[in-house]
């Protein structure tokens, strides 16, 4: 009530001192410290001292013991007036405000007007550490906030920097570090900053961690090769063609009298469904291929043991297709074989197509092709590279000419995998097919802007239980089987046939499409990791090649922009011009500058 109130009274209003200078029957007014006048309510303020207080001059520190107080009392409990008096051997409005003031530092003493606790020497003590650290801390935050302002930073900013760095490689989605730089707290800004300190270098990928990929290499024991019947094929000239330096051959091809063999590396025989193997290839679903290198599905002693071409001998499940002068596929064999593997490189297949049997397998393949472009195939042809980093770390783009030789190899898994997807059916075998939708639209033509334009028609495909049109490939089934070192659904196929051929209880469609659902799950992650890391390492490149120039292709227009084709660097940009160039043009750019955490080159013409 206003009736406890009377002028000159010193109230605490809002924490602050302030002066009762009039009492009405519903309102008090009052002065506070810094000469502020406010009418408040009774329960606004609470009485600090009867007064009078004139001004607040009257306020001046006094003098007394208040830590010998504190010391005689420790531990206890008092009132605003018996700690006054102890302190100061009076009760007046300056030594009830100092007395109000050491209880709002809260060090020595905390609580009410109406009641005061006495902290003990061990709450001295440890509020006292904890102040200092405090301040330690507000100083060297002090101190980092600074050096970043200046663009460098010492060896114990770490702490701050690896907040940032979780941030930039999404390990966490807010960062107080940044928001107190006020910084965007978004992966790219904290990816430049880390680029801008110096604490990063352009060598940084933080994709795949960023998509929530495993990049450690899986380290398990793997078991010995069971003992089993396999047929002797080491008489067949078996040719396992593949990129220069792969490191994981898993097919080969042979040729005998007409039947095409296509070997593929037995992984299921090591690795039954839901062995410790199979769970951890099924949480990764398939390798992840980095410019840095490869992270692998299955572990490096898998790869030695299966792996063709790396023994004198190797096992295989071997897939043998007849197939007719138009393509068509009319008999498959599907053994567990011993292959005597001969590796080589794409370029030196190419130098041998005359030969026999690269002939043979050529001619076949070409047959099929002209079957799967008969049915509607969709093709596309635009320029390909391949981003590694050498053991020096320098970055290498390296096109990958449309050889022949890649050709033969792809028809003849494509002839695999649709033989397969047949036996299947025939066999009631529950496998993963992946079908595609027919396109959105058909576009006509051959050169670089149709392409691009008929790519942009194309929808993803999808894995499942029911067999249908792959219209990519133009082929009414289809089923990806001959990578199972390195795709998980794969392995999975070869897991299905090996019980099949065994007389061993199939997986029912039910724990197909299980795996089909945690392959699907991270193979979108996978796949887009590898592109993000694909565009960061392209932009390393150009960073390090800052006068970069080259040949371009005009393949789109987008209002002023012409969108430009790079097939030196495997990458499209797009570059403002005052006129259009016609699609399909040759002009030639040049670098201007590249944004590294936006994977960003820009180019302009020459």
């Amino acid at each position: 009530m206003s009736d406890n109130f009377r002028a000159d009274n010193l109230v605490l209003y809002k924490n602050q001192a302030a002066r009762v200078t009039n009492v009405s029957a519903k309102k008090i007014n009052i002065v506070t410290q810094d000469g502020t006048a406010v009418s408040v309510r009774p329960k606004d303020i609470e009485l600090l001292h009867p007064g009078p207080l004139a001004n607040f001059g009257q306020l001046s520190k006094p003098q007394g013991e208040l830590l010998t107080a504190w010391e005689l009392l420790e531990g206890e409990t008092t009132s605003l007036e018996e700690l006054s008096e102890l302190a100061y051997d009076e009760f007046t409005p300056a030594t009830a405000w100092a007395i109000w003031q050491a209880v709002d530092d809260g060090l020595h003493f905390s609580g009410s007007i109406a009641e005061i606790t006495v902290h003990t020497a061990e709450e001295v003590a440890a509020e006292t550490e904890a102040r200092a650290a405090k301040a330690a801390e507000a100083e060297a935050w002090t101190a980092f906030a600074n050096r970043v302002n200046q663009g460098t930073f010492l060896p114990e900013d770490g702490r701050f920097l690896q907040e940032i760095a979780a941030e930039a490689m999404g390990q966490q989605v807010r960062s107080q570090v940044l928001r107190n730089l006020n910084q965007s707290e978004t992966p790219e800004n904290a990816h430049a900053l880390l680029l801008k300190l110096g604490y990063w270098d352009e060598t940084v990928n933080p994709y795949p961690s960023r998509l929530g990929v495993n990049t450690s290499q899986p380290e398990y024991a793997i078991p010995a090769l069971p003992e089993e019947e396999r047929r002797d094929l080491t008489h067949l000239v078996a040719l396992a063609i593949d990129d220069e330096g792969s490191r994981d051959p898993d097919d080969a091809l042979s040729w005998e009298n007409g039947r095409l063999w296509v070997h593929i590396a037995d992984v299921a025989a090591l690795i039954p469904p839901d062995s410790p193997a199979d769970l951890e290839a099924r949480a990764r679903g398939a390798n992840l291929y980095l410019p840095e290198g490869t992270i692998h599905m299955l572990p490096e002693a898998a790869t030695a043991a299966l792996a063709l071409g790396l023994d004198e001998t190797s096992p295989a499940l071997s897939f043998g297709l007849d197939v007719m002068a138009d393509g068509t596929i009319i008999n498959l064999e599907i053994v567990p074989s011993t292959v005597r593997v001969t590796r080589l490189s794409y370029d030196e297949a190419q130098t041998r197509l005359d030969e026999s049997p690269f002939r043979e397998l050529l001619a076949i393949a070409q047959a099929y092709e002209a079957r799967r472009v008969a049915n509607d195939a969709v093709q596309i042809n635009l320029p390909e590279v391949k981003i590694r980093l050498d053991e020096d770390g320098a970055v290498e783009i390296r096109p990958l000419p449309p050889l022949q030789s890649r050709d033969l190899v792809r028809e003849a898994m494509l002839m695999t995998g649709e033989a397969v997807a047949q036996f299947a059916q025939q066999h009631n075998i529950p496998i993963p097919y992946t079908t595609q939708d027919a396109p959105t639209e058909v576009v006509e033509g051959d050169t670089p802007s149709a392409n691009f334009a008929r790519r942009k028609t194309m929808t993803g495909s999808q894995p499942g239980s029911t067999p249908g049109r792959h219209a990519g490939l133009g082929l009414d089934q289809y089923v990806q089987t001959t990578s199972p070192l390195r795709r998980y659904l794969d392995l999975v196929v070869h897991q299905q046939l090996r019980a099949y051929l065994n007389g061993e209880p199939l997986l029912d469609e039910q724990a197909v499409m299980e795996r089909v659902g945690a392959a699907y799950a991270v193979s979108g992650d996978i796949r887009y990791a590898e592109r993000l890391s694909n565009g960061h390492w392209t932009a390393v490149y150009l960073l390090r090649n800052p006068e970069w120039t080259g040949e371009g292709i005009v393949i789109d227009q987008r209002g002023k922009r012409d969108l430009i084709l790079l097939p030196e660097l495997g990458t499209e940009t797009s570059i403002y011009a005052k006129t259009p160039n016609p699609l399909d043009s040759i002009v030639q750019v040049k670098l201007q500058n590249v944004d590294l955490p936006q994977r960003e080159p820009n180019f302009r013409f020459l």
